[in-house]
């Protein structure tokens, strides 16, 4: 089996599915710009409503001002042709020309005189709404003698703006209109970007403040509920802020003060169980020193022996001393060679399989009596199973990333099902790792639940080729 095949039938089986069969499909998930915490999705979601709901409110404004703009262009332009018409009409016929070229127009409004209509009877007509924005109806509704004999509206060409009117007057002439709207401009303002922006940006600032306000109390929750998974004693929540908040805090210390109890009173009924059972091992090893069978007495106290051990590490194990131990600025890798070399004097004959690299000196809040005890359960399990102790002190790679402690051996590893099983309590592996070996289950167990104390973790890898590593993580 090479390394991808192993890789993938440790996965099936983490997985739960038979090895060899496929994979499930990766699932879907949101891009890298959707933020993970909880204030940034609700800031993010709040500031794109805002400025969709900003976006909409300013198009229906300039919708508005289109129809406001039209409307006075229309009524400028109706006032200043009705002008025309009325000064044409009354004019002599010699001074038309010189008093329709004297009077000022606005833009987008063209009068001129002529013998023929510049209208167009086979092109459409002009719609209703623009010859009501225009009021051109006005000029019908005086005198006769005053109303146009022929209108005739249309558009300038196919797909143009421009629009056409021509009336003719009592005297055969035409008054040609030529009438081009200007664009709208919904956007004239200059400072109008800047005004969006700046609105966007203070309801961005205001919304980030209100959620960060409001998740808050979320994230002192994680906290706590974080510091009562290190420390059965931590401090209670305050049950102030808002009705749920404090509602919360109040469940929260409630189960913490249940957790406590719990642990306090397995604690003493323990304490119990332990000294009741020294005083019976007790007499049957002094009864077992009258025994005159020397190698029935032997074995006696060596079973003994190995009970007293076995209660003195389950009683150590459920009552968790160190989370009673208060955390202190640690160099981790001094406690590390310090570890070695205690485990070099008590088996001298494998010094020479002892080895540590790494960092020369890392700091750390840690309990020292705990920390020091998981690092000499991995690295006695690792002499015991493994024949070395390779110990390698890696400091976190990037800010915000963990430290790792690696504990090597050559020894034969274990079989991939029972990487995570060996964590167990009192289980033991076939081969090497048995009860023949002094081992009572109980060391991998109490190395996981003190790193686990301290915020950090600890798993088992095999290595390729042969070996076993223990890999240590611990926050920075």
């Amino acid at each position: 089996m090479n390394a991808a095949s192993g890789r993938e039938a440790s996965g099936a089986a983490r997985e739960g599915r038979p090895e060899g069969s496929p994979a499930p499909p990766a699932p879907w998930r949101l891009p890298r710009l959707w933020p993970q915490s909880l204030a940034g999705r609700t800031s993010l979601v709040l500031l794109l409503s805002l400025t969709v709901i900003q976006a909409l409110g300013l198009t229906i404004h300039a919708l508005d001002r289109v129809d406001l703009q039209r409307f006075s262009q229309g009524r400028e332009i109706s006032a200043r042709a009705i002008s025309a018409w009325r000064t044409v009409i009354l004019a002599p016929p010699e001074r038309r020309q010189q008093m329709l070229a004297e009077l000022e127009m606005p833009q987008g409004l063209q009068v001129t005189l002529d013998d023929a209509p510049r209208a167009r009877r086979d092109l459409p007509p002009l719609p209703p709404p623009i010859i009501g924005m225009l009021r051109l109806d006005v000029i019908g509704l005086g005198p006769p003698r005053f109303r146009p004999r022929d209108v005739i509206t249309s558009w300038g060409g196919p797909g143009s703006p421009e629009f056409l009117v021509s009336l003719r007057l009592p005297s055969g002439e035409w008054l040609n209109l030529h009438i081009l709207l200007p664009p709208p401009r919904p956007w004239h303002s200059e400072t109008f970007l800047i005004a969006f922006l700046a609105m966007t940006l203070a309801g961005g600032l205001l919304i980030w403040w209100a959620t960060r306000r409001l998740t808050r109390p979320v994230r002192v929750l994680a906290e706590a509920a974080d510091r009562l998974g290190r420390d059965v004693n931590a401090p209670p929540l305050p049950e102030a802020g808002p009705s749920e908040v404090a509602t919360a805090a109040r469940a929260f210390n409630t189960m913490a003060e249940r957790i406590r109890r719990f642990v306090g009173d397995r604690t003493q009924m323990l304490a119990a169980i332990g000294h009741d059972l020294r005083t019976p091992i007790t007499r049957l090893r002094l009864r077992a020193e009258f025994m005159e069978d020397d190698e029935q007495r032997r074995k006696m106290l060596a079973d003994l022996e190995e009970m007293e051990a076995m209660v003195a590490a389950t009683l150590a194990f459920a009552r968790d001393d160190s989370a009673t131990e208060p955390t202190t600025a640690l160099d981790l890798a001094a406690l590390c060679r310090t570890v070695l070399d205690e485990a070099a004097d008590a088996r001298p004959d494998m010094a020479e399989a002892l080895s540590f690299a790494g960092a020369e000196r890392l700091v750390v809040q840690a309990r020292p009596v705990a920390m020091k005890r998981a690092l000499a359960n991995l690295i006695g399990n690792a002499l015991a199973y493994g024949g070395s102790a390779q110990v390698t002190l890696l400091p976190p790679a990037a800010p915000g990333l963990p430290i790792q402690i690696r504990i090597e051996d050559t020894g034969p590893g274990i079989p991939p099902g029972e990487l995570e099983a060996v964590f167990q309590p009192f289980r033991r592996l076939e081969g090497s790792r048995n009860r023949e070996t002094g081992g009572t289950g109980l060391g991998l167990p109490i190395a996981r639940n003190i790193l686990r104390g301290h915020g950090g973790d600890v798993v088992l890898r095999n290595r390729p080729g042969a070996g076993l590593v223990a890999l240590v993580t611990l926050p920075a």
